[in-house]
C-alpha cells in the first residue's frame, strides 16, 4: 500500500520537471538568492498560500505564518522574520493578510475550551473587547466574524507600526505596511486601506527616538 505521503514526493518532481521544462536555468537562477519587495505575514490556513493568490513566483515575496496572522510584540520568531525582512532583505512593503472564514478568529469569539492555542487566541479577544460596541451590534455570526477579522488584521497592521524594527527603518527609508483580507469564497483579496508610512501613523507614545550616530 502507497504511503499517503509520497503523494507530496511524486508533485514535487513533476514540479521540478514542469519548471525546467520551461526554463532549464530556473534552478540555477533561483539558488543565486532573493531580492523579495514584500513581507507577507498571513495565517497557516492551508487555503491561503500567498504565492498563489498573488500570482507571483518564488523569491517574490518572504513569507511568515501563523495562527490567525498575529503581530505580537513577544513572539521572537515574528520579530526575527521582520529584522531579517527589513534589514538584510529590504523590502519594501509588509503586508498583513487575513482571510475570511477564519478558524482561529471564530474560535476567539467562543468561551469553548481549545487548549494551548487559547492563549494566543486571546490577543483576538482583546482586539473584540476593544471593538465589543460596533461588533455586539452585528446580529449575523458570520457577518460579525468577518468584521472581527477585518479588524484584527487593522490591529495588527498598527502592532507592526509599533516595533522599533519598523520604526529604526522609517528613520533610514519608505516602508509600507498594508492591511489585506482574502476571501475563500472569492478568491479576491480585499484592501482595508490601512497604510502606515511613518511613524506620524501612530500614537505618540509608541513613538521611539532613535539615537544619532556621530
Amino acid at each position: 500500500m502507497e504511503k499517503s505521503y509520497n503523494k507530496l514526493l511524486k508533485g514535487n518532481k513533476l514540479f521540478a520537471e514542469s519548471k525546467l521544462f520551461n526554463d532549464p536555468d530556473y534552478f540555477k537562477n533561483l539558488s543565486k538568492g532573493q531580492t523579495p519587495d514584500y513581507l507577507w505575514i498571513g495565517c497557516s490556513d492551508s487555503r491561503v498560500p500567498a504565492n498563489e493568490i498573488t500570482n507571483t513566483q518564488s523569491g517574490e515575496i518572504f513569507v511568515h505564518r501563523n495562527i490567525a496572522n498575529l503581530v505580537i510584540h513577544t513572539d521572537t520568531n515574528l520579530l526575527s522574520v521582520l529584522e531579517y525582512a527589513i534589514k538584510y532583505l529590504e523590502v519594501k512593503h509588509i503586508i498583513v493578510c487575513g482571510h475570511y472564514g477564519c478558524g482561529g478568529v471564530k474560535a476567539s469569539m467562543t468561551n469553548t475550551y481549545h487548549g494551548f492555542v487559547d492563549n494566543w487566541l486571546r490577543n483576538i479577544k482583546d482586539v473584540y473587547h476593544k471593538n465589543k460596541s460596533e461588533l455586539e451590534n452585528i446580529e449575523d455570526e458570520e457577518l460579525r466574524a468577518n468584521r472581527l477579522t477585518e479588524l484584527n488584521v487593522i490591529e495588527q497592521v498598527r502592532n507592526l507600526a509599533k516595533t522599533t524594527i519598523v520604526q529604526e527603518a522609517w528613520t533610514k527609508r519608505p516602508l509600507h505596511l498594508h492591511g489585506w483580507v482574502y476571501g475563500l469564497d472569492s478568491g479576491l483579496v480585499k484592501d482595508l486601506s490601512v497604510v502606515h508610512d511613518n511613524m506620524e501613523d501612530i500614537d505618540k507614545i509608541y513613538q521611539f527616538t532613535f539615537p544619532t550616530k556621530n
